[in-house]
């Protein structure tokens, strides 16, 4: 299996060599970067299959990275790793393409695990090559990650990649959320306000008017359900 590559953002020296320690133990190739700039430019000079990003950070802080970063079409998967553990934080991080949201101090056991399970979807994400998935005007394919409406290309994130995938799997089902966190986050505890972020912003990306979704609905009290007019 090839080895799998991790950017660690932390201006804090101990921090990084903690997380590069733990994950190196894994088999995993670790990349250090201590602050902002210098992430930004390791991420467009290599390819990675995850970054674990620090929040608060001189001159350039995670927010502005990941917004950099989605700019620049880079959709490696995100892990937000801060101090901070306001629900607002949360859920700003997860709207602006964050795909996880882990509070400081923390567990390295459970970081590993959560890399591990992260990791493990992406595989089964990419391993399908040469497989398209079409519904209505949208195509997948499944090998690069890639969603086209009407040919055109739409830029997701990672947890939206999946999202969509997901749901084109599951075509007309009604989906609880607990079989959609359970399958894209890896948790059966599910968190409401994560899955409504994705669910909001991926609707913004594929819906001709997200208050009035075609495509992607609500099933009130159950979850959701994707048809195709």
């Amino acid at each position: 299996m090839e080895q799998a590559s991790i950017l660690v953002v932390d201006d804090e020296q101990f921090v990084r060599r903690t997380i590069s320690r733990v994950l190196s133990s894994e088999g995993m190739a670790i990349t250090e970067a201590a602050d902002g700039p210098e992430a930004v430019r390791a991420a467009q000079s290599q390819r990675f299959d995850l970054i674990i990003l620090d929040i608060v950070m001189d001159g350039m802080d995670g927010f502005q990275v990941i917004n950099q970063l989605r700019n620049l079409g880079i959709l490696t998967p995100v892990f937000i790793l801060s101090g901070r553990q306001a629900d607002n934080d949360k859920v700003f991080a997860l709207g602006i393409g964050a795909d996880d949201y882990i509070t400081k101090p923390f567990s390295p056991a459970v970081l590993c695990a959560k890399v591990k399970a992260c990791l493990r979807r992406v595989g089964l994400s990419t391993r399908q090559n040469g497989n398209v998935m079409t519904a209505g005007p949208f195509r997948y394919l499944c090998d690069e990650m890639k969603l086209l409406k009407n040919g055109e290309e739409i830029l997701l994130s990672s947890k939206e990649s999946f999202l969509m995938k997901y749901f084109l799997s599951n075509m007309n089902k009604v989906l609880t959320k607990e079989q959609i966190y359970s399958s894209i986050w890896g948790n059966n505890v599910v968190d409401d306000n994560t899955i409504m972020v994705h669910i909001r912003r991926l609707r913004m990306k594929i819906e001709d008017d997200p208050t009035r979704p075609a495509y992607l609905r609500t099933v009130r009290g159950v979850g959701y359900q994707f048809v195709s007019p």
